[in-house]
């Protein structure tokens, strides 16, 4: 039962985002690159500028389950309006028999306001099924509705809640809320439902050590609530930490699963661009 439950965490669609890539860029690990102060939290356009790669390791107890790169592709267009696109890859530990060899990606096409960013579509492709968009969600702003699809058939649709999501933009929503005391609140649409991701920060800060810094990091800690499925069976309460550097870098996530919690903590992490 244990390993059935396991192999159908890993498939789950994705909300946790802020788990949260790539030409030859320079190695911004460096303390001197890392610890620039900004006493407000980071402006959608400043984490958008910066074009940054991350690479998480996921783990559940002694187990590793598996990876998680994010990254931001180049900008497109979606219906005439240029869009930005955000990838997040989730790969599978092959070598853990409990899970097997999985390969998703999770495709965002978003943009912003003054408040929020905003998706227009979100899909998710499952290579080693070889099954490309075998989910796909519609945020249609024209008629209020979002619509759900699976292989190409429609399933259902729902009403349009601002500012509404896949999950993924919470990888940047979220960090616009760390260190402050300002609780959020961003509806996400996965699974064919409506569910939403509830945190709050706080002022205080702790020293906390990564594998992607040469030296401990600063953070903020954030406490929140998800009434919906993620990835890796994530449902519940849990607690996210963040840099307190310019960009709030989202460092570490301890989220409640069936038996436990899986840890997300950054392993890897560049900038391709500048900030404003």
């Amino acid at each position: 039962m244990m390993r059935t439950r396991l192999k159908h965490l890993l498939i789950k669609s994705g909300i946790l985002s802020f788990l949260c890539l790539f030409l030859i860029t320079p190695d911004l690990s460096a303390q001197s690159e890392f610890t620039f102060q900004r006493d407000e939290p980071p402006t959608m356009q400043m984490m958008l500028d910066a074009r940054e790669v991350f690479r998480y390791e996921v783990t559940y107890g002694w187990f590793t389950l598996g990876w998680i790169e994010v990254k931001l592709l180049p900008d497109t267009t979606y219906e005439g309006q240029e869009v930005y696109h955000l990838q997040t890859m989730m790969e599978s530990n092959s070598k853990n028999i409990l899970i097997g060899e999985k390969l998703v990606s999770y495709e965002n096409l978003f943009q912003f306001n003054e408040k929020w960013p905003y998706s227009f579509i979100f899909w998710r492709n499952d290579f080693h099924d070889d099954e490309p968009n075998s989910v796909r969600i519609v945020f249609d702003r024209d008629s209020s509705k979002v619509r759900f699809y699976e292989h190409g058939e429609f399933m259902e649709s729902l009403d349009l809640v601002e500012p509404a999501s896949g999950g993924d933009t919470i990888f940047y929503y979220s960090r616009m809320f760390a260190g402050e005391e300002t609780p959020y609140e961003l509806p996400v649409y996965i699974e064919n439902e409506l569910g939403y991701v509830r945190s709050q920060s706080s002022k205080e800060t702790d020293m906390r050590e990564y594998e992607a810094f040469d030296e401990p990091v600063e953070t903020y800690l954030s406490n929140g609530h998800a009434d919906i499925d993620g990835p890796f069976g994530f449902r519940g309460n849990f607690k996210s930490w963040f840099s307190t550097s310019d960009l709030r870098v989202p460092l570490e996530a301890h989220v409640k699963v069936i038996f436990g919690n899986v840890k997300v903590k950054l392993i890897s992490y560049s900038r391709e661009g500048g900030n404003n």
